[in-house]
């Protein structure tokens, strides 16, 4: 299939790039790499823990190595092969983002990755409390080592895909979008206060990254076999986490299954049973109302503490936030089994790519609370316009892969910020990059609440005084 012609003018860089990982991200974003950077293919080198994706290496003639990284060689294996002003785009599992951010601020080199990793056991060892096998653990680690190397080390950014990443972005672009459209002031803040102190005047009770992956292919599930649009090992990663949520000061009723923080600034809470076991309602334009897995996710974590106002040392507003995802439908299939066997491994994997046949990936960011009810802002890439835009990228992939292309040149351009969240990025520039990859983008707004439909056909405990409370969202 012949591909869409986008436009660029390609960032300056003249170091190498040593991609971590080479699934169904690190073969969607190459492409992406040398098309949006100033790379050539002698530049780069690939090392992954699988054989898999060797004949797309040699497709855009890039130097690929099967050599696992671990706790044992990671230094030895990396040093040989970064210097200062180089850049390593990590896209593995099961190696310590934070580990190889320090030893990126040592060699001088920049830093990207797509979600921050543990070491192995890190998320699924059960003699290691809930509270310190969650993204907020790892995140306040980040925020420490942030501190410790410094506002001007060689910028290290931390879980920029689509989301974490992306949505980010996408929650700015809606604050402004909602402040325009009540008639108020719709300038860009200039820092985070600003742009909290704009959250919190809009009423933004809280924050769904709301996801309907609606691909689909012509290969049923199999018993047995995982099915998913994106890396399965991470999926499952994820989904067998604690569930793990940004908790808003409007909210009233803490969970019974619920555990707080005891260090740092507490942004989020999370609950005693896994994500992937875990139920809640949201909303976008195509698909309206639906019920998803409440995976943990780092934007529930950052994009919380992002939009955290404090007067005289008391918080006083913080809006609430989480990942509402329904994967596509022989995923669900293959996490009802995957809770079935309690969580055990499947016999089977299987990556969705080139044998989808028809679907969107619906994916965006829902605003709540506000004076015009719910706002969703996103895209709805399908699969047919992905596979034009970009090759080896499904509609999934593609959201992920422009997004981890475009930090990868405002690192760039920004190589001096030392750890950086994607809230702590320049949004505009950004999605100014990514836009032309997201098929349609656009924004709804909607009069659904969690309460819609439920006033009389459900005998259930509800706040019917305020929607948007947690305890209406969550599906018991």
């Amino acid at each position: 299939m012949p591909t869409t012609a986008v436009s660029v003018t390609p960032v300056q860089f003249p170091g190498r790039l040593v991609m971590l990982g080479f699934g169904s991200i690190g073969r969607g974003v190459l492409p992406l790499l040398l098309k949006h950077i100033t790379l050539s293919p002698e530049r780069i080198e690939i090392l992954t823990a699988e054989p898999a994706g060797r004949a797309i290496a040699e497709e855009y003639g890039v130097k690929f190595q099967v050599e696992p990284l671990t706790e044992a060689n990671y230094r030895a294996l990396l040093s040989a092969r970064l210097r200062r002003g180089d850049f390593l785009l990590n896209l593995s599992v099961d190696v310590s983002s934070l580990a190889l951010v320090e030893l990126c601020a040592e060699l001088g080199a920049l830093y990207l990755d797509t979600c921050i990793e543990p070491w192995p056991g890190g998320y699924t060892d059960k003699s290691v409390p809930a509270s310190l096998r969650t993204n907020y653990a790892l995140w306040w680690k980040s925020r420490e080592l942030q501190k410790k190397l410094g506002a001007s080390a060689p910028t290290a950014v931390l879980t920029h895909g689509a989301n974490p990443g992306m949505v980010s972005h996408f929650v700015k672009q809606a604050l402004l979008n909602i402040a325009g459209d009540l008639g108020q002031d719709a300038t860009a803040p200039k820092d985070r206060a600003g742009w909290a102190r704009l959250a919190q005047r809009l009423g933004i009770k809280t924050i769904h990254i709301a996801e309907r992956d609606t691909q689909v292919s012509a290969t049923p599930k199999k018993p047995g076999e995982f099915v998913n649009t994106w890396s399965i090992d991470g999926f499952i990663s994820e989904g067998s986490q604690p569930a793990e949520l940004g908790w808003g000061t409007h909210e009233r009723h803490f969970p019974h299954d619920g555990g707080r923080h005891d260090f740092g600034p507490r942004t989020g809470i999370f609950l005693n049973r896994p994500g992937a076991a875990t139920k809640v309602r949201t909303w976008t334009p195509i698909e309206g109302p639906f019920q998803a897995f409440l995976i943990t996710h780092g934007e529930a974590i950052s994009i919380p503490n992002y939009y955290s106002v404090e007067e005289q040392g008391r918080l006083v507003y913080r809006p609430s936030c989480h990942y509402a995802y329904h994967p596509c439908d022989a995923a669900v299939l293959s996490v009802h089994e995957l809770n079935g066997k309690n969580f055990q491994q499947p016999t089977s994997k299987r990556l969705m790519s080139a044998e989808i046949t028809e679907g969107i990936d619906e994916l965006g960011v829902l605003l709540a609370g506000h004076a015009r009810g719910a706002y969703w802002f996103g895209s709805q890439l399908s699969i047919h316009e992905a596979r034009k835009l970009a090759p080896h990228n499904s509609a999934t992939s593609l959201q992920v892969t422009s997004p981890t292309m475009a930090g990868v040149c405002w690192a760039i351009e920004n190589p001096s910020r030392g750890i950086v969240d994607p809230d702590e990025m320049d949004f505009a520039r950004v999605l100014e990059i990514v836009m032309p990859y997201l098929g349609p983008v656009i924004g709804a707004y909607s009069d659904w609440t969690p309460l819609t439909g439920r006033e009389s056909l459900f005998p259930e405990d509800l706040d019917r005084e305020d929607p948007w409370q947690f305890k209406n969202v969550r599906v018991l």
